[in-house]
Formats: structure tokens, sequence, C-alpha cells
């Protein structure tokens, strides 16, 4: 099984990133406009529309508010992984920083390098997306 782990600073609180991130039924469009062109929310599942025209079903696994983590899989769509489980998770370094990590293990081991190279390109929407955002006109709704 592939493991991918990637991590960015976002030069806001993370409370703030925390309360967009931890938004499982609109998250991804809060946090990535424009790389995330949509999401539907479905009791414990979401439908996300990618730009490049990927469309993935997603089940909820856990929001936990005090870690400050989310845990989520690829369950269905134009994406199927054998397996899939992902998680973002905010850590606070100090007021107005914080530090975004997010894992993903998948089977099978090739869908690992379009995945990997789908969240580097996500994670660089995001921090231009939350970075000072608490400076400016608050984080996006």
């Amino acid at each position: 099984m592939a493991s991918i782990s990637k991590e960015i600073v976002i030069e806001s609180g993370a409370d703030d990133v925390w309360e967009v991130i931890g938004d499982f039924g609109a998250g991804p469009s809060r946090m990535a406009p424009g790389f995330a062109l949509d999401t539907k929310a479905e009791t414990d599942h979401r439908v996300v529309t990618f730009a490049d025209g990927t469309v993935v079903r997603e089940r909820r696994v856990t929001v936990d508010n005090d870690t400050r983590r989310i845990v989520y899989s690829v369950v269905g769509g134009s994406v199927r992984p054998e397996h899939d489980s992902a998680s973002m998770q905010v850590f606070a370094d100090g007021e107005r920083r914080c530090r975004l990590v997010w894992t993903r293990d998948v089977l099978p081991d090739e869908l690992a390098a379009p995945m990997a190279e789908a969240m580097s390109r996500g994670l660089d929407v995001i921090k231009r997306t939350l970075d000072g955002a608490h400076d400016q006109h608050g984080l996006p709704h």
C-alpha cells in the first residue's frame, strides 16, 4: 500500500483554518476554490467535482474538533481505489500560524503518483486561499 504525506504552513490561526478544513459538507470548495469546483454533501458522503473533470464520492470517517482532524475515504466516482484512507489535520504553530498535514494510504500503488500530484496542486490552492485570510476579509464561507 502506498502512503503519501504532504505538509504546508498556513499564515492563519489554527482554529480559523480548521473551521474550513473540518467542514465536511463544503470544505473542499471553500479551501480550494477553482481546484474543487463543487461539493455536494449527502449525510455521511460528499461528491466533489474537480477542475480537471475528476468526480469523487467520499465517505466521512470522522471529524474530530478537539484534535482538528478529519478522516475520509474515496468510495466511488471516476477514481475507484481498492482502498483509500485520507486525513487532514491542523496543528497550531503560534497564534497566527499553523501547519496542515494531509496524509493518504491508497491501493493500488499505481494511484499514488497521480494522487500525490493532485494533493500537491490542492495544497498550493489551499495555502493561497487560507494564508493571511484573517488579515483580509475573513476566511472563505
